[in-house]
């Protein structure tokens, strides 16, 4: 059963089915010298009274002789939220104030940005802490999410990784996804997937 939180803007209730902290593990596979092998994964998704979910994600590879070692594969910090457009009641750019007052949408406004598909555009704007940030389009339809790189940008120091696709969805109470990547010289294809459990 899906509750969704009462203090939640009209814009976050497509994407409610994502609140919370999801634990699991997962398998990688990507080109023909990477590691193949499992993985276990940590996310959350959160609000604080914006337009937008937080979310943070974390990945570590567990040493098939020692358990309790560890390494860490990634870890991303970012914001997902409808594709809407900047008015005058939004602050910003930067620290800017906004020039209207703000207006609460309805559940009736936010039906109106359905799309043609019958779902909702949405935005992603993630950060790894290699210093590699991802802008990522797409959309939400029910519970499943399909997103695709807009925008990669590295630092000249990190490896090659030139686009990336992501899957979500909330099959039998839990979070699967799976996520393609370009990278490494490699044409876009499949390289991790998970199951994640809510934990909290």
């Amino acid at each position: 059963m899906l509750d969704i939180p009462t203090d939640l803007p009209a814009e976050l209730v497509p994407l409610s089915w994502l609140i919370g902290v999801w634990e699991g593990t997962g398998v990688i596979d990507y080109g023909d010298h990477a590691y193949t092998g499992e993985f276990t994964h940590r996310v959350s998704f959160s609000h604080d009274g914006g337009d937008y979910l937080n979310y943070s994600a974390d990945a570590w590879l567990h040493d098939a002789e020692d358990p309790e070692k560890r390494t860490r594969l990634v870890a991303e910090l970012g914001y997902w939220r409808l594709a809407l457009t900047a008015t005058d009641a939004d602050a910003g750019p930067g620290l800017l104030p906004a020039l209207a007052a703000p207006v609460a949408r309805t559940a009736d406004d936010i039906e109106r940005l359905r799309n043609a598909d019958g779902g909702f555009d949405l935005e992603a704007a993630l950060v790894h802490a290699d210093g590699v940030s991802e802008l990522y389009l797409g959309q939400i339809k029910g519970p499943r999410i399909d997103i695709a790189t807009d925008a990669v940008v590295r630092p000249a120091g990190a490896k090659s990784y030139a686009a990336a696709t992501r899957m979500y969805g909330l099959v039998e109470g839990h979070l699967l996804w799976a996520w393609d990547i370009a990278a490494l010289g490699f044409e876009l294809g499949a390289h991790a997937s998970a199951r994640l459990a809510r934990a909290e």
